[in-house]
């Protein structure tokens, strides 16, 4: 593990998802320990998308941003975790990136079960699409993205957009992505004890989120059978992560199906561990999601 990562470890608190009320307190507190972004270049501004219940979103205008933007979907195994938890990472993503960032507040698990929080994501990504002119967006340049259980609902947009031929997507912007409810690969059996995400904690997060439904392709991703005509994707894997290979074997399908990608491996790394923003390996991390959000929406 990065020596810088590793003295931290002691620092961060021990959950496994059985009670998700407390564990969006711990949540909360963690994000709220995080340091502030600095926001002096950036509008931002919360508002209401009208859906079955409405939406809420917080938009991250850069002051000197480009006509993309990215949909963009917080983590916290789709139990934790709401705009406020999400702030420090929006915030530096559109400031890295030059990009707006529209980040949503979609319905949690086991309250809200699938479908509830791709039915949110979903509704933001057609309303950004409807009203670009008005948002000063190029609806050629909208992408999707997020950390963790935020990038799994990410790439299940992708696969909804594409069937039911909704709003074009340009990028697909995928941290760490929760994939795949089976926990099949070497990295879900193995990593047992690994900081912050483990194998228990991975169950409990699938168990509340799919609640009594099967699991679908738009729920986990890695059960789609065709990968065909999705935007091309940058995908980000941490080296000590349960998802690690379910997220590698989908960039290889993923290429194999037509799609470009540009898959970045981090070693020594941990799931969330960016959220250590002394570490060097932290800041590279952050500075590549925000320059491939750029290239991705570039050109």
């Amino acid at each position: 593990m990065d020596p810088e990562l590793e003295a931290f470890i002691p620092l961060f608190p021990q959950s496994d998802l059985r009670d998700p009320i407390a564990e969006r307190q711990d949540f909360a507190a963690l994000a709220a320990a995080v340091a502030p972004p600095d926001t002096s270049d950036l509008e931002i501004e919360d508002l209401m998308v009208p859906a079955d219940p409405d939406v809420p979103v917080r938009v991250y205008r850069p002051r000197q941003a480009a006509q993309g933007a990215v949909v963009w979907l917080h983590g916290g195994g789709w139990v934790m975790g709401d705009l406020e938890t999400e702030h420090p990472w929006a915030a530096r993503l559109a400031g890295v990136s030059g990009t707006v960032v529209i980040s949503v507040g979609y319905r949690l698990a086991p309250e809200h079960p699938f479908p509830a929080a791709l039915d949110d994501a979903y509704a933001v990504l057609r309303w950004t699409a409807e009203h670009a002119a008005g948002l000063g967006l190029d609806p050629a340049r909208i992408a999707v993205g997020g950390h963790s259980a935020g990038a799994g609902l990410a790439a299940g947009m992708t696969l909804r957009a594409r069937d039911e031929h909704g709003p074009s997507i340009r990028f697909q912007l995928l941290n760490q992505p929760g994939l795949d409810d089976r926990q099949e690969t070497w990295s879900a059996r193995a990593f047992t004890d690994t900081p912050w995400m483990n194998r228990d904690k991975v169950t409990a997060a699938w168990r509340h989120y799919l609640g009594d439904a099967p699991a679908t392709p738009y729920a986990a991703p890695a059960r789609a059978g065709d990968l065909t005509g999705l935007p091309p994707a940058y995908i980000a894997t941490a080296e000590l992560c349960p998802n690690r290979d379910e997220d590698i074997a989908y960039a290889a399908r993923l290429l194999q199906a037509g799609v470009s990608v540009e898959l970045h491996q981090w070693p020594g790394t941990f799931h969330g561990s960016q959220a250590i923003l002394s570490a060097e390996v932290s800041q590279r991390q952050i500075a590549e999601l925000g320059a491939a959000l750029h290239r991705g929406l570039s050109g």
